[in-house]
């Protein structure tokens, strides 16, 4: 029986590859040269800290476009608070999400048994399973999935014939 797993998993090594230009357009630039601005990544969490909230607005642009470049979606980042710590100082932790989460993966199974197809949706663990008789059917579940759960940067991955 043919299936496919939908997951939603960054490419890590493109996420370091980022950061990493990152870190030497900052130790770079004119505006933070003498500053506290830097981002520093810790597995799947980024830390950026700078001198200012306006600083870090700059930062995180230069981040996010780092990361489009190297063709990271930005959906997959999930910012956090703001916090002060110390004098100016500021830091923002934003973490990179992996794996789709039960409220998710159940709006994804939803939208599968709503549309009529001839296709089965399971969770299983941070991924769902979609099972179906044609390929075709697979490839129309890829379609609605594309477009009705817009707001996920999903994959579809191990297809299976």
């Amino acid at each position: 029986m043919p299936s496919f797993d939908v997951v939603l998993e960054a490419d890590m090594i493109e996420v370091k590859n980022a950061v990493e230009q990152s870190q030497k357009e900052i130790a770079t630039r004119f505006d933070f040269k003498g500053t506290g601005a830097a981002v520093e990544q810790k597995e799947r969490e980024l830390t950026i800290t700078a001198d200012a909230e306006f600083q870090l607005q700059q930062v995180r642009e230069v981040l996010t476009g780092k990361l489009a470049k190297r063709k990271v979606d930005i959906r997959f980042l999930d910012d956090g608070e703001i916090k002060k710590i110390g004098g100016d100082k500021v830091r923002q932790v934003i973490t990179v999400k992996n794996g789709i989460e039960t409220d998710d993966a159940k709006k994804i199974v939803r939208a599968i048994k709503d549309s009529k197809m001839k296709v089965q949706a399971a969770i299983q663990g941070e991924s769902v399973r979609i099972t179906g008789a044609k390929r075709d059917d697979l490839q129309a579940a890829m379609a609605l999935l594309r477009k009705d759960v817009a707001d996920l940067p999903l994959e579809f991955n191990n297809f299976r014939d």
